[in-house]
């Protein structure tokens, strides 16, 4: 487990080194997000696909991932404030061991959903080349908007961008 845990970390400073991960290509504003079929912490299935129609941020974080401990709680925030107008969040969780990503979470009260892919697939899907990565997907199931890192710019930036894709129509 802690192999996996390290290739992952290792190919994804890599990808940020370098760019691109070969052969990669990060979904881009305009194309279809990739749906996802995750488990989260109640054990129920999440999908992307269950969220059309919604305004949905799925944002990829681990607990080996300094800027993510700042991030969690800010994305859980924008949840709290906008879920009542048509906002989601899938928190996709990338850790290896479950137990890493529960005592991240332990200390991190939230009310966002939080789905777990250990094995990587939906990073993959997504053509994740840095962390934290975040991907703001409209109500008609394309990405709009691409965030890779976090600070309090990004922050402001999603605000903006969820605002605008509230105030588009269905």
């Amino acid at each position: 487990m802690r192999g996996r845990r390290s290739t992952l970390s290792f190919l994804l400073a890599a990808m940020v080194a370098g760019g691109a991960a070969p052969g990669a290509q990060a979904v881009a504003p305009g194309q279809p997000a990739p749906d996802l079929r995750l488990q989260a912490e109640d054990g129920k299935v999440v999908s992307l696909a269950a969220d059309k129609g919604k305004v949905v941020l799925v944002d990829f974080w681990a607990s080996w991932c300094p800027p993510c401990k700042t991030a969690f709680p800010e994305v859980d925030s924008l949840y709290r404030e906008f879920q009542p107008r048509g906002f989601d969040v899938i928190a996709v969780n990338l850790d290896e061991r479950r137990r890493d990503a529960e005592d991240f979470l332990a200390g991190r009260p939230h009310v966002m959903q939080v789905a777990f892919d250990p094995e990587g697939k939906s990073p993959r899907a997504f053509g994740l080349w840095g962390m934290p990565s975040s991907f703001l997907v409209g109500r008609d199931g394309r990405v709009r908007f691409v965030h890779v890192g976090y600070s309090g710019k990004v922050l402001d930036s999603y605000r903006r961008e969820i605002e605008q894709l509230l105030a588009e129509r269905p």
